[in-house]
C-alpha cells in the first residue's frame, strides 16, 4: 500500500511538471501569436514599403555588404525604389529614384528635414550644434542663415581667392619639382590634392596652414600630427557604431570594440586644437590679420548676438561649425578631383578636349589659370558635373529622419524612420541617363540641369532641399580652379607598362566614396 502511494505521488509530480510545461508552452505560443497578430494587424492597417526578409534582433543588417551604396542598389532593383529595411532596431527607408527623392527633398521636405541621432556625430558636433547634423528647428535655421550669408556668400568666397591661387600655385610648383627630378616620377594624386585642400581649408577657417617645417619663427603652421588626427577622424566617421542601430544598448558593444575610445581620443585632440585656435583669435595683442577667416566671422556673430530668442553663439558652436567645414570641404573636394583625373586618363578624347579648352583660352605665356577665367571653361564644368554624377563623394548623402507620420509613393512612413537617399543609384539609373555607366561629359551640352537638388532630382551630389549643402559655390570653385591648373600645366600619363583599362576604379566602403587603390600618374610639365 505504501509502495502504491509512493508511485502515485511520483506520477502526480511528473503530471504536475508536464502540466506546467504544457501551460508554459501554451502561454509562450499564445504570446508569440499575439505579437505576430499585432504586427500583422499593424501591417494590414498600414501600407508599408516592400522589405527584404529579416532576421530577429538584427533585422536586415546581415544583408548589408560593401560598398553599401551598391548593395542597396541591388536590393532596390528587387524590392523597388522605395524600400524599408530594419537595421537593428532602427526602421530605415531607402530611396533610389528621382521621383521618390523629390518627395523627400521638396514635396514633403518639412516632414523629412531633420537628422537622426548618431553616436559619433553627437560627440564630434558638440551635441548637435553644427550645421550638417543639428536637428531641424530654430537654432539650425539661425546657424544656416548665418553660414549662407556670412561664410559661404559669393562675396566671402571671392575674398578667399588669393588663398586658393597661392596654394594651387604651390601645388603646381611641388609637382613640377618632382617632374624635373625624374621624368617618370609618380604622383599619388589623392594625397597631393588632399594636402592642397588641407592648406586651403585651414587657412580659410583658422587663418593657419600646414607647414611641415618652419622657415622662420614667424611662420604660422599646424603640427603635422594634426593631419594624422584628421585622418583618424575620417576613419572613425566611416566605422560601424552599434549605437547607431541599437540606440539603447549599442553603447556597450561600442566600448567593447574600442570604437568609443577611438572616438573620444579623436575628439579630445581636435577640441584641444580648436580651443588653441580660438584663444589665439581672442588674444587682444594678436597682429592684425591680412584677411578675415571663418573663425573671425563667427566671433563677430557671437559679439553681435545675432541668434534669435537671446541665444548666443558659444565656443562649442563655433568649433562644431569649423568641424563641418573641414569634413565637408577638404576630403570631398580631393575625392572629386581624383575621380575626375581617373576618368580623364581613361578617356583620352575627353582629356584632350578639356585641355585644349583651357590652354586655347589662357594661352602659352601664362604660368597659371586665374579664377576669373573659369566661366570660359564650359567643357571643364561638364567634366566636373559628369564626375559628380558617376562618383558622388557621399553616395548615400547624409541620412535624414522622418519627423511625423508621412508617406512616400503611396507608402506609409512612420515618424522616427531613418531615411537614406542613394544618390549613386539615382545618378546611374538608365531611366534618367543614357548609357549611365559611361563617362560622357557631352551629355551636359545645352543642359541647364540644376545641381543644387532643388529642381532636378536625378542629380543629387550635393543633396537637396533645405538640408542641401550650403557650400556648393565654394566647393565647385575650388575643384574647377585646381583641375584647370593641373590640366593646363601638365600632361598626365599612366605609369610605364600600364594601360587605361588597368586603372582600378574600385571604391572604398565608407561614408565617403574614395578610390580603393591609389591613383598614381606621371605628370609631364608642358
Amino acid at each position: 500500500m505504501a509502495e502504491t502511494e509512493k508511485v502515485t505521488c511520483v506520477n502526480m509530480e511528473v503530471f504536475g511538471i508536464t502540466t506546467s510545461l504544457i501551460i508554459s508552452s501554451l502561454l509562450l505560443v499564445s504570446f508569440l501569436l499575439l505579437v505576430y497578430s499585432i504586427l500583422r494587424s499593424d501591417r494590414s492597417r498600414h501600407n508599408f514599403p516592400p522589405s527584404p526578409p529579416k532576421l530577429p534582433i538584427i533585422g536586415n543588417l546581415h544583408q548589408l555588404g560593401k560598398p553599401p551604396h551598391r548593395v542597396l542598389h541591388k536590393l532596390s532593383q528587387k524590392y523597388g525604389p522605395v524600400m524599408l529595411l530594419q537595421l537593428g532596431s532602427v526602421p530605415t527607408l531607402v530611396i533610389s529614384s528621382a521621383e521618390a527623392a523629390k518627395q523627400v527633398l521638396k514635396t514633403r521636405d518639412s516632414d523629412f528635414c531633420t537628422r537622426p541621432p548618431l553616436a559619433s556625430v553627437k560627440r564630434l558636433s558638440y551635441n548637435y550644434v553644427d550645421i550638417g547634423f543639428a536637428p531641424y528647428g530654430e537654432y539650425w535655421r539661425d546657424v544656416r542663415k548665418i553660414c549662407v550669408h556670412e561664410v559661404f556668400s559669393v562675396k566671402r568666397v571671392q575674398s578667399f581667392c588669393v588663398i586658393r591661387e597661392e596654394e594651387i600655385a604651390a601645388l603646381v610648383d611641388s609637382i613640377s619639382r618632382s617632374s624635373s627630378a625624374s621624368p617618370v616620377a609618380l604622383i599619388d594624386v589623392y594625397q597631393k590634392i588632399l594636402c592642397l585642400m588641407d592648406q586651403v581649408v585651414c587657412r580659410v577657417s583658422f587663418g593657419k596652414s600646414f607647414h611641415q617645417n618652419r622657415i622662420n619663427d614667424t611662420d604660422e603652421y599646424l603640427p603635422i600630427e594634426l593631419r594624422k588626427v584628421f585622418h583618424e577622424l575620417g576613419i572613425v566617421l566611416q566605422s560601424f557604431s552599434a549605437s547607431d542601430v541599437f540606440p539603447k544598448v549599442g553603447w556597450i558593444l561600442d566600448r567593447l570594440t574600442g570604437f568609443h575610445g577611438r572616438l573620444e581620443k579623436c575628439f579630445c585632440s581636435l577640441d584641444k586644437f580648436f580651443q588653441q585656435v580660438l584663444d589665439a583669435h581672442l588674444d587682444p595683442n594678436k597682429p592684425k590679420p591680412d584677411y578675415e577667416d571663418v573663425i573671425d566671422v563667427l566671433l563677430n556673430v557671437e559679439k553681435d548676438n545675432r541668434l534669435s530668442n537671446g541665444r548666443r553663439l558659444m565656443s562649442d558652436h563655433i568649433k562644431a561649425i569649423i568641424m563641418n567645414l573641414y569634413i565637408a570641404g577638404a576630403d570631398t573636394s580631393a575625392i572629386t578631383m581624383t575621380w575626375a583625373l581617373a576618368e580623364l586618363i581613361r578617356n583620352p578624347e575627353a582629356m584632350k578636349k578639356v585641355q585644349e579648352e583651357v590652354r586655347n583660352y589662357v594661352g602659352k605665356d601664362k604660368e597659371k589659370v586665374e579664377e576669373k577665367d573659369l566661366h570660359h571653361f564650359q567643357y571643364l564644368k561638364m567634366v566636373v558635373k559628369e564626375t559628380l554624377r558617376l562618383h558622388p563623394p557621399a553616395p548615400l548623402l547624409i541620412p535624414r529622419e522622418c519627423m511625423v507620420n508621412s508617406s512616400i509613393d503611396g507608402y506609409d512612413v512612420k515618424a522616427k524612420t531613418r531615411v537614406v537617399i542613394n544618390a549613386w543609384s539615382i545618378g546611374r539609373n538608365p531611366a534618367y541617363w543614357e548609357n549611365p555607366n559611361e563617362f560622357y561629359p557631352d551629355r551636359f551640352v545645352d543642359n541647364s540641369m540644376d545641381i543644387r537638388g532643388m529642381q532636378n532630382f536625378e542629380f543629387l551630389a550635393f543633396g537637396g532641399g533645405r538640408r542641401g549643402c550650403p557650400g556648393i559655390h565654394m566647393g565647385l570653385v575650388m575643384v574647377e580652379l585646381t583641375l584647370a591648373n593641373l590640366l593646363y600645366c601638365f600632361n598626365w600619363e599612366l605609369p610605364s607598362g600600364m594601360n587605361k583599362e588597368d586603372v582600378n576604379m574600385e571604391e572604398t566602403s565608407g561614408m565617403a566614396k574614395r578610390m580603393k587603390y591609389p591613383l598614381h600618374l606621371v605628370p609631364v610639365k608642358v
